[in-house]
């Protein structure tokens, strides 16, 4: 299995925090946040990384090497900010084939993968969308689902229970191709919520542990929580 995971944000909401690296690589227990993703991804069968890098990226490389225990890493480069949607098109673009994972590197989903992938072979979905139930929506917005699949989204139900977005997608196809799209832009509110009645991604729920370090609060959060989830090494491996 393929993943693209997207390491190009600055992060402007935890320069309190982590002003001298990059989002992805904040410090937890000693390690980069980008250490437990990645072994989350080996531990479900990835074999192949692209990491989409940009602010400070040489910083991720420089620590993350060509290879993350049996993980092969490449790095496609943004050589300004390309938005998630930017970011995405080019790392498709440089993908050896489909279908392809692709995740943010400030997020941490347990995730079944290899379940993820079979579920949209048997749906024939181009694209799937891990979510979530929540019981506030506020910080993700509102994800609507019919017969299992995305069919919108709803700002008019912001902060009310429902379904999340994760930030985890599984592409079986390059469904960024179009040359009608703009160099930059949001995958999420500039292609799949104006395209999702259309696209009708596969919405594949998870209900394991997830976390998003956007914001300091859940960054303190992952640090007292991410420790021990899987058996993590002391150190980077190159």
């Amino acid at each position: 299995m393929r993943a693209i995971v997207l390491a190009g944000g600055q992060g402007t909401r935890l320069r309190s925090m982590v002003s001298d690296v990059p989002k992805p690589m904040a410090p937890i227990g000693g390690r980069p946040f980008l250490a437990y993703l990645l072994d989350r991804l080996e531990h479900q069968g990835v074999t192949d990384v692209t990491l989409a890098i940009g602010y400070l990226g040489e910083r991720i490389e420089a620590v993350l090497g060509a290879r993350w225990g049996g993980l092969a890493l490449r790095y496609v480069v943004e050589a300004e900010p390309l938005g998630t949607g930017g970011a995405l098109r080019q790392a498709l673009n440089a993908a050896d084939g489909f279908p392809v994972f692709a995740m943010n590197g400030d997020s941490y989903v347990a995730c079944d993968l290899a379940d993820m992938l079979r579920r949209q072979r048997e749906s024939d979905a181009r694209l799937s969308v891990a979510v979530r139930r929540e019981a506030n929506t506020s910080r993700f917005g509102t994800v609507v689902v019919a017969d299992e699949r995305i069919v919108g989204f709803a700002s008019e139900r912001r902060g009310q229970p429902g379904w999340i977005n994760c930030g985890l997608y599984l592409f079986g196809e390059n469904v960024l191709a179009d040359p009608a799209l703009p160099d930059k832009f949001s995958f999420e509110s500039d292609f799949l919520e104006p395209r999702a009645a259309a696209l009708r991604p596969l919405a594949y729920e998870v209900s394991g542990y997830f976390i998003d370090i956007g914001v300091p609060e859940d960054l303190r959060r992952a640090q007292h929580e991410l420790p021990g989830r899987l058996h993590v090494h002391a150190a980077p491996r190159s």
